[in-house]
């Protein structure tokens, strides 16, 4: 398959990229590549508000697939089928989400980029199709969600001490916020002593986890996360 785009976002790494798409309201720009810079090829899709992504888990850390994965929101310890489930250790790593199309700009030698939110994509992830979301096809409010619907409204209450918040760019906080309610952490982690870390749009965020709730201990500016958009 060809890589036709590359999406650029606040998430450098895998940590803290939400699980799945909608979930976090966060901006991305989609910049396609030079081959496929043709504003034809994108000729009607300003009508629609919604569109899918495919796309390649480019970032794995081992090679290969096993039959059976360890969800996260089911603790980290409990094994389900690994085609009852997202985990990108697939026979093919393909993802599949549905974002928010906000609209589209002219950026001179980068042609046509479309600006999106909701993506639970990382910095710099290859893009290998853009499709039309179809509400009257794609949208099943019935369906069963199996054992990832017994856990959709998990939260944590997030805490900030006093000042650290201001730390963050005013138009990031509340993406900030949404982030860590949705418990970064790795499924299998529960230490209530131990201290998290992930970088987020240029700033290196610190935190504890006990029970339900959640404390920031620290941010702290981090590098540049991309360049070139």
């Amino acid at each position: 398959m060809e890589i036709i785009a590359k999406i650029y976002n606040d998430f450098p790494t895998k940590f803290a990229v939400p699980r799945q798409s909608g979930l976090v309201d966060a901006p991305s720009t989609i910049v396609f590549e030079k081959e496929y810079r043709v504003k034809e090829a994108l000729r009607g899709l300003e009508g629609y508000s919604h569109i899918w992504l495919l796309w390649s888990f480019h970032d794995l850390k081992r090679q290969g697939w096993e039959p059976t994965v360890r969800p996260p929101r089911l603790g980290g310890n409990t094994r389900m089928g690994v085609f009852a489930t997202r985990s990108p250790y697939r026979p093919n790593p393909i993802g599949l989400s549905c974002v928010r199309l906000l609209g589209m700009s002219e950026e001179g030698e980068l042609g046509t980029v479309l600006h999106v939110s909701g993506a639970d994509l990382m910095n710099e992830t290859p893009i290998l199709d853009i499709k039309p979301y179809l509400p009257y096809t794609d949208a099943h409010p019935e369906a069963e969600a199996g054992f990832a619907g017994q856990v959709r409204d998990y939260a944590l209450r997030v805490h900030f001490p006093e000042g650290l918040l201001e730390k963050v760019p005013e138009d990031k906080r509340d993406i900030l916020t949404e982030l860590l309610s949705q418990d970064p952490r790795p499924g299998y982690q529960r230490d209530p002593d131990r201290v998290y870390g992930f970088s987020y749009a240029g700033m290196e965020v610190r935190f504890q986890v006990d029970g339900q709730d959640l404390t920031v201990t620290d941010i702290q500016k981090a590098g540049e996360m991309y360049a070139g958009v």
